[in-house]
């Protein structure tokens, strides 16, 4: 592998949530392996890294959030290599709004799309947008404590429903069904338990469209479900009735399997709260008037194909809310391509094209412009696949450098003067490292000890981070 063409590479990474932080971990090993060098800057449209990792994972969750340990050296380790940056963090810029992608094209050799997906997949029956029904990812987003959404949640009613069989689902239904005192060792903001303190809430319904062995959960989801304090698992047994004779394909589903079952003979505890999973049933209505009285449901069954089918039998259940949990969709950034039916970045294996603009299926890749993460390929997977994921992009990235392929910039000068130019207030590296050692600050000298405690506020954020501590 020659080195000539990958000296002196100069990459935006649009998106600093584990997609674009694996993406320029991956690319910087690859180039510095061939003997070339890369400097990145990592565009984020929040004040703070780490991407759903920070505003999509359950307070609840130390361990999955660990994750964030290996994300931090990444961007900690190459911050300086051999006395110079090689990896920045530019946050609270907005590409499209702030700078647009064509001055990111005139400023770098390529532009890397890595924005997730942070709206809610479209569930489309009759009294889905009734007041008193929601998206999942609204929901997580106040509890994670994003900064772009209200700071209250008014939960004053006692029946709630969760529609999904995912983990948005369980940790949406979790965090419903859980008492607030047992979330106050965890960074969780002091907005959301306040709001969690004043919940009506007493049962929680997640109902599924498929069966106990088609459940989209992981072991660990489904086994904390069961230990949550002062509250009791509900299941039927006629959800059960098609597991007769069933060998389940991997290990992974075969301890899940035997969790729901021993749910089955569990005694009731008298628990102040319920959380009762309900199996094949297929969502056809939210009823109600001027708000959410109650939800429609289709009994399905298996049929031949190992997909579900209607049954012709309809159920009513009283709920006064609903959060669909339903999937994500994809964040678009303006001015590229973006497939609206997919909610993705029209692409090749991670090089984008106009296919989405022009109709054309054969469209050819654009030049320079690179997508990873679940704007790639949808938002499935875990941890995992935006690791290989990313690696699949920065193949091809590599490649493309060294074929000659890339325009090289057009536009000298450090992009920062230009963020200055406009007045922009864009947050840095330091300035996050900043606002992390505020919030844990905070949370060591909070009421109930704690490891961090967030800060909301998207200007107070800035603020910190700019150096100018926001009283």
């Amino acid at each position: 592998m020659t080195s000539s063409s990958l000296q002196n590479l100069r990459v935006a990474i649009v998106g600093a949530g584990p997609a674009g932080i694996y993406a320029g971990n991956i690319l910087t090993t690859s180039v510095v392996q061939a003997g070339g060098t890369v400097a990145i800057d990592l565009f984020e449209s929040l004040p703070a890294p780490y991407g759903l990792i920070r505003y999509g994972v359950a307070p609840d969750h130390p361990r999955i959030k660990g994750i964030v340990n290996s994300l931090h050296e990444m961007l900690d380790r190459s911050s300086v290599v051999e006395h110079r940056r090689d990896t920045r963090f530019i946050g609270n810029v907005e590409v499209g709004r702030d700078i647009s992608i064509d001055e990111l094209h005139e400023r770098y050799d390529a532009v890397i799309l890595a924005t997730g997906a942070i709206r809610d997949a479209v569930l489309d029956i009759p009294g889905i947008d009734l007041p008193g029904s929601f998206g999942a990812a609204d929901f997580v987003a106040w509890f994670d404590g994003h900064p772009d959404v209200p700071t209250e949640w008014t939960l004053d009613q006692r029946e709630v429903a969760v529609i999904g069989n995912g983990n948005v689902a369980l940790d949406v239904a979790r965090i419903l069904a859980k008492h607030a005192v047992d979330l106050r060792s965890t960074e969780i903001a002091d907005n959301v338990l306040a709001g969690l303190e004043a919940s009506a809430v007493t049962d929680v319904h997640v109902f599924g469209r498929r069966g106990p062995a088609d459940i989209k959960f992981t072991p660990i989801e489904l086994r904390e479900l069961g230990e949550v304090p002062n509250v009791d698992i509900v299941v039927s047994d006629e959800d059960f009735a098609y597991l007769e004779g069933f060998t389940p394909a991997n290990n992974q589903l075969k301890v899940m399997l035997r969790i729901l079952e021993s749910w089955r003979t569990r005694e009731s505890t008298g628990a102040s709260r319920r959380l009762h999973l309900h199996f094949y049933h297929s969502p056809v209505e939210v009823l109600g008037s001027d708000r959410v009285e109650g939800l429609r449901f289709e009994r399905t069954e298996p049929a031949e194909d190992g997909r579900v089918r209607g049954t012709g039998e309809f159920r009513e259940y009283p709920v006064q809310q609903v959060y669909r949990a339903v999937g994500y969709y994809g964040t678009p950034v303006i001015d590229a391509p973006f497939d609206v039916k997919a909610g993705v970045v029209s692409n090749v294996e991670g090089r984008v094209t106009d296919a989405a603009v022009t109709g054309d299926v054969d469209a050819p890749v654009i030049a320079g412009l690179y997508a990873t993460g679940w704007i790639k390929r949808g938002p499935v997977g875990l941890i995992g696949h935006t690791k290989s994921d990313a690696m699949e992009t920065i193949a091809h990235l590599v490649s493309d450098a060294e074929a000659g392929r890339l325009t090289a910039p057009s536009v000298d000068g450090d992009v920062l003067d230009l963020l200055d130019e406009r007045e922009v207030a864009y947050t840095t590296w330091d300035g996050w490292l900043a606002l992390d050692a505020h919030e844990r600050e905070l949370g060591a000298n909070h009421v109930h000890t704690r490891e961090r405690v967030k800060v909301v506020p998207r200007d107070e954020q800035v603020g910190i981070s700019r150096g100018a501590l926001v009283p």
